[in-house]
């Protein structure tokens, strides 16, 4: 490792290492992520009072109508008991995960651990009423005071979390990794973490025997050792996280060295990849059977209390939008009739869960027998044929042009969430041919239903690689929960305005 040392620290002088070196001396890594926890727990003190009191001023001091009771409160009274509650709502955060490093910056479950945190000491409030009778307080500043405290908590991490981000492109909160495994499954560990930037990973290189110490092996990412040089190239680099490429190894022996080396060490994670479970499965089951605990393969995604409240979120959005958007809707078909011959409605046979085929149902946008153009044009035909979409189209309708770039033409769409074949979010919808752009993850994405808005769709449309569209639809479909629903929701509405990638 001696030898070869200042061979591999000259090719790891990236601008990004050297950033984070000067970051790292600066702030040393362990007091950024101190600061970074007190900066946690001082949002979440400041946004809970503010809760609490903005609460009250709502409850009390507006005189809103549809408030009764005790008119005049005790202001003391209210102090005494925020003062009180503000220990008891950090406690339950912090009980609960909310300043567990594993939750944060990343996804939306750090989130979830709010809204449960919140409710949780919303119900020892009131817990606290029932055991002691002379604690009196008013429902509706309660129910207010729950609503808003796990709002403006959320809404500051997320401030929080945009801070971090930017400060990683300094070199801050960033914890070097290397991955042991130079295969494919390695290659491809490296390609997705390095290209995710909230990740929070500064890959350093490869470990492994097969390359020389300094083989460039994928963009800027080098060999840096074997595994008996593991310990060394921990040390040089201060190693964090150490990503196992599980398919590398032909023994459970070298894993368990590993394991035995760095699985308790402390200030170094040691994770694995899902292998082959990654492609076949997007969710595990482990029972035991003679005392012999075997993993089952999930067939779909989403079960159980995860497909009620994702069905519940489509009903209560979609029913509610299409009375709203129904004016739009009559207006938008009328001008479709009008603008060119040719139906209103374009039916498209996409695949739905589990493969089985519906029709996706759209405002017609382009010209009736539009593809005889394409067929006359070797040119635009091979453009369709690598990415299904062509970015200066001759079949679209001058009405069209308009509805693409607004996404109004998708708007019928809602309909099909109402039969159940979509949802409002979820991966991008496909056809039977493009399939085979998805390669061994189409098991994975045909486990969830396709969706109107998603993770692609607010990420560029058109204008990322198809390759990247696979990867936002794979991070999707393993990474779902409501938050992540509501939070691609959210950001639906600024993209479609920027309209960015739509055509």
């Amino acid at each position: 490792m001696q030898s070869t040392a200042p061979i591999i620290d000259s090719l790891l002088q990236t601008p990004q290492a050297v950033r984070i070196r000067k970051a790292s001396i600066a702030v040393p890594r362990r007091w950024q992520w101190r600061l970074f926890l007190l900066s946690l727990v001082l949002n979440d003190i400041v946004m809970t009072g503010f809760a609490f009191r903005l609460a009250y001023i709502l409850r009390f001091e507006l005189g809103l109508e549809i408030f009764y009771g005790e008119s005049i409160p005790s202001t003391v009274f209210y102090q005494n008991l925020v003062i009180v509650l503000l220990p008891v709502w950090l406690f339950i955060f912090a009980s609960i995960g909310t300043y567990n490093r594993r939750y944060l910056l990343g996804g939306t479950r750090e989130y979830a651990l709010i809204f449960n945190g919140a409710t949780l000491g919303m119900f020892s409030l009131i817990a606290a009423g029932f055991l002691l009778p002379e604690l009196i307080f008013a429902r509706g500043w309660l129910i207010m005071a729950w609503g808003f405290s796990f709002f403006f908590v959320a809404l500051g991490r997320f401030t929080l979390r945009r801070v971090i981000y930017s400060l990683r492109q300094f070199g801050y909160f960033l914890s070097p990794a290397v991955i042991v495994g130079a295969n494919d499954e390695g290659f491809s560990l490296a390609q997705q973490l390095v290209s995710w930037r909230a990740s929070g990973l500064h890959i350093m290189g490869f470990v492994d025997k097969k390359f020389p110490a300094g083989t460039l092996l994928t963009k800027d990412l080098y060999a840096l050792g074997t595994v008996e040089q593991l310990p060394a190239i921990v040390n040089r680099y201060q190693v964090e996280e150490i990503i196992l490429s599980t398919s590398a190894f032909t023994t459970r022996d070298s894993l368990l060295e590993i394991f035995k080396a760095y699985g308790v060490a402390s200030g170094i994670n040691v994770r694995m990849s899902s292998g082959l479970y990654e492609i076949i499965t997007t969710g595990l089951t482990v029972k035991e059977f003679a005392n012999v605990p075997l993993v089952g393969i999930n067939q779909v995604r989403l079960s159980g209390t995860d497909r009620l409240m994702k069905s519940v979120m489509d009903y209560v959005f979609t029913i509610p939008g299409l009375i709203i958007l129904s004016p739009l809707l009559a207006a938008i078909a009328i001008a479709v009739k009008l603008d060119s011959p040719g139906p209103v409605f374009h039916r498209r046979k996409v695949l739905g869960v589990n493969g089985r085929e519906f029709y996706a149902w759209k405002f017609r946008t382009m010209i009736v027998d539009g593809d005889k153009l394409i067929e006359a044009n070797p040119q635009l035909k091979a453009e369709l044929e690598a990415n299904y979409k062509l970015k200066n189209d001759p079949r679209i309708t001058r009405l069209g042009h308009f509805l693409r770039k607004t996404s109004l033409d998708e708007l019928p769409q809602l309909f099909n969430v109402i039969t159940g074949d979509m949802s409002l979010v979820g991966p991008r919808m496909i056809t039977c041919p493009e399939l085979g752009k998805y390669d061994q993850w189409d098991i994975n994405l045909l486990t969830v239903r396709p969706g109107i808005t998603g993770l692609w769709q607010v990420s560029g449309r058109s204008d990322v690689s198809y390759e990247q569209r696979v990867s936002y639809d794979m991070f999707y479909v393993r990474n779902w929960s409501i938050w992540l629903d509501l939070q691609l929701l959210f950001q639906t509405i600024p993209a479609v305005l920027k309209k960015r990638g739509a055509y």
